[in-house]
């Protein structure tokens, strides 16, 4: 028997002890867990979701469908701190930014490969970037 599960982010081990408890069976090596699809924006969310992050210094890019904005701090241990929460955030996620960094300056662009473009995990990742930054001296 092969079970196809959606997941979203991170669940797919939990969905595979939750369906061996289910089934009392020790391998669900078949169990085969697809990432749920993600579309670009519609035109109605792109002007709902991205308003609030252009109003906060992000920008969208002239020559892709991504954002980008960059985020300066006091020092080095700042700006590392910064990108290691992101980082945290972003594996769980399962959606990496493109950065660059250079001693307290954070450069970030979010596009979603898979969609050629802008989604909601780029809003989501986005949002939650801005608020790190808050905390984090920026």
């Amino acid at each position: 028997m092969i079970a196809v599960l959606t997941r979203r982010a991170s669940g797919g081990e939990h969905i595979r002890k939750c369906l061996s408890r289910i089934l009392d069976r020790r391998d669900l090596s078949a169990v085969v867990v697809k990432k749920a699809k993600m579309s670009k924006l519609t035109p109605e969310e792109r002007e709902q979701n991205l308003s609030p992050l252009l109003s906060t210094g992000w920008t969208v890019q002239a020559n892709r469908d991504a954002i980008y904005k960059e985020f300066v701090f006091k020092n080095f241990n700042e700006a590392f701190g910064f990108m290691t929460k992101v980082a945290l955030q972003a594996e769980k996620m399962d959606h990496h930014p493109e950065w660059f960094n250079v001693y307290n300056k954070v450069n970030i662009t979010l596009s979603s490969h898979d969609v050629n473009g802008l989604s909601q995990r780029d809003v989501k990742l986005a949002t939650f970037i801005n608020k790190v930054a808050s905390t984090t001296g920026n």
